[in-house]
């Protein structure tokens, strides 16, 4: 429960509006999800939220921040993600007004607190994800991890590549020394006829080229910068690959490798509009800036226990990182792992596609006290399985033989048959029924704190829709 506090803020009680006359909540059949989040939020601790306004005495009261809380929460549930639609809907909506009552928030209240506040929303989905362990939806005994691609508030025609940002800075270049030389002849000649009297400022013209000038060599720096950090991460890869090679893990390569090179490629691109965010496929078989968001899903009621959005085109390096923050996220929520007949905790089963295999995923995984079930390659619809061999696979085999080999035993594949069942059925709902497939926000940090917004509200959604509402103590 949220305590109560010293300054004041604009009064809100749901109850007293479903005491009037006229009540929205009449009208409302019984068991919305209004009503459900009217309930939660109340049992939430939203300190932190409250904390940002303690110090400012000045000016009229503030909306309850609890209240700005719940609008968002039922907002996102329903597929409402505009703030200038949310403001809308709280003059229209009889749900909406149900939680703001007859004090309407307007959309730039809602726009700022949703930025202001976005990171707090991590606290609130560790309470969720303990509540939803509560009451049973979540068992930890199989976990699915999966990515989608969506699109960013960016727009493929504010971009350039590294080759026509090249062009594009000497053109500039020359056009603005050509203004510069002309300017310095029209001062000699106004020098002449105005002797010490005040000239003209600085053309327009020539201070627009400057500007763009100036974004143009932060774009190359950006890609520069970029270029740099993949070269460094190749010669990893490289350092890895030669060390394996040496323990006799893998066979050593046919020819040297090409030396690496720290310039960005003339088609690399960068965009003006969100440089954080990258190209990248999208689910319509094209090309446009977006994030990948990341998801593990807990099998039992497709809760989701982690959630991330990164700019990595593919998943290979993310099934680890993952089921990290997946295991930060039960500490935080106060939940356990179930224990083995030993006493100590019991593996918890994860299933991934084959873009996230790796060797070095599979140790990672393992070390974390994961059993990982991970295909290493597509398999083609509707093709039967290879039977295994009468003498199995012996343990010296490398780690993607085992792999095979576990996945084609008759637990491998049903553990895996899940996979599909759990995971993707989340971004169905979320992209499909809710209709979330862009980002609202620039840049990558709050683009993670919105889709962990969006993925907060999905379980909330489960907990509805399983019966699961608290009673207010």
């Amino acid at each position: 429960m949220t305590t109560p506090r010293r300054k004041k803020y604009r009064p809100w009680n749901p109850e007293n509006y479903a005491r009037q006359d006229f009540s929205p909540a009449d009208r409302l059949p019984d068991g919305d999800l209004v009503f459900f989040l009217l309930d939660v939020v109340p049992q939430l601790d939203l300190d932190p939220f409250y904390a940002s306004y303690e110090l400012e005495t000045r000016g009229q009261p503030p909306f309850d921040p609890a209240m700005l809380v719940c609008l968002l929460l039922y907002a996102y549930s329903v597929g409402l993600y505009s703030s200038r639609k949310i403001a809308q809907a709280c003059e229209r909506n009889l749900a909406f007004l149900t939680i703001v009552g007859d004090d309407r928030p307007d959309f730039r209240t809602l726009s700022d607190f949703r930025k202001e506040h976005l990171r707090l929303f991590k606290e609130v989905f560790g309470q969720v994800l303990r509540l939803a362990h509560e009451v049973g939806l979540v068992q930890l005994g199989l976990w699915a991890t999966d990515g989608s691609k969506l699109l960013g508030n960016a727009s493929r025609h504010k971009a350039m590549s590294y080759g026509y940002l090249k062009k594009e800075e000497a053109r500039l270049q020359a056009e603005i020394d050509d203004l510069l030389a002309k300017a310095q002849q029209v001062d000699e000649a106004e020098d002449a006829a105005l002797g010490a009297h005040r000239g003209d400022e600085l053309p327009e013209e020539l201070q627009f080229r400057e500007q763009r000038l100036a974004k143009i060599r932060q774009a190359k720096q950006r890609l520069q910068d970029q270029a740099k950090a993949e070269a460094e991460a190749q010669r990893q890869r490289r350092a890895e690959y030669e060390e394996a090679v040496r323990q006799g893990h893998k066979h050593a390569g046919g020819q040297p490798g090409k030396p690496i090179d720290e310039t960005p490629a003339d088609k690399a691109q960068t965009n003006f509009t969100d440089p954080e965010m990258k190209i990248m496929p999208q689910s319509n078989k094209g090309w446009d800036y977006g994030g990948n968001a990341q998801v593990v899903v807990d099998d039992a009621c497709q809760i989701i226990v982690a959630c991330d959005v990164v700019s990595d085109t593919n998943d290979k390096q993310q099934a680890t990182r993952m089921a990290q923050q997946a295991l930060a996220n039960l500490e935080q929520a106060g939940i356990e792992r179930p224990c083995d007949a030993t006493g100590g905790p019991q593996k918890i089963a994860n299933a991934c596609d084959s873009g996230y295999f790796s060797l070095k995923e599979v140790a990672g995984l393992e070390a974390l006290g994961l059993d990982p079930y991970m295909a290493v390659e597509r398999q083609k619809h509707h093709a039967s399985p290879t039977a295994l061999p009468a003498e199995g696979v012996p343990t010296s085999a490398k780690a993607k033989a085992q792999m095979q080999a576990k996945l084609r035993t008759a637990l491998g594949r049903a553990v895996y048959g899940l996979r599909k069942g759990v995971v993707e059925p989340v971004f169905g709902q979320i992209k499909g029924a809710r209709g979330f497939r862009r980002f609202s926000l620039r840049g990558l940090e709050k683009a993670k704190g919105e889709w962990r917004l969006v993925c907060l509200t999905h379980n909330l959604l489960k907990l509805w829709r399983y019966g699961c509402v608290p009673s207010v103590n």
